[in-house]
């Protein structure tokens, strides 16, 4: 058996694809669309996953045409994603308006949510960094 992907229901394509590739930096690696089934598939890697192991686990972001609202983000549980500076990525979507649902206040574990609801955790790779403001003292907002 072999792990293969993971699918998520995307209610904006746009606005996905806007927080999963350009403020989580993951890349598109293929897409499909079914005239016939009215949906269309992407599918993303993240960055060293891309360049190192065409085979590796992949995020499916699945967007149906007509128009439906999706809820219990929450219920999926959620996607990790293990990256190299924790505060400096928290900053960085900070920056770009997303919310930090639980702050890195131990330098190694965060989480945000997507356009649509999906509880995402970022790790730090290897060992938690030196624990550091703003981050320590900031509140956990929303569910994560």
């Amino acid at each position: 058996m072999k792990y293969l992907h993971t699918m998520v229901r995307v209610s904006d394509l746009e606005a996905s694809l806007e927080f999963y590739c350009e403020h989580l930096g993951l890349i598109e690696t293929s897409r499909h669309e079914s005239q016939q089934g009215q949906f269309t598939l992407i599918y993303l890697a993240a960055p060293n996953d891309n360049k190192k192991d065409m085979n590796a686990p992949l995020l499916e972001l699945t967007y149906n045409w007509d128009k439906e609202e999706y809820s219990g983000g929450r219920n999926f549980g959620h996607l990790a994603f293990q990256v190299d500076d924790i505060y400096l990525l928290c900053k960085t979507l900070q920056t770009a308006g997303i919310t930090i649902s639980r702050p890195p206040r131990d330098g190694r574990m965060a989480f945000v949510r997507s356009p649509d609801g999906i509880s995402i955790e970022l790790l730090q790779k290897g060992v938690a960094l030196k624990v550091q403001e703003p981050w320590q003292s900031m509140p956990c907002f929303g569910e994560w």
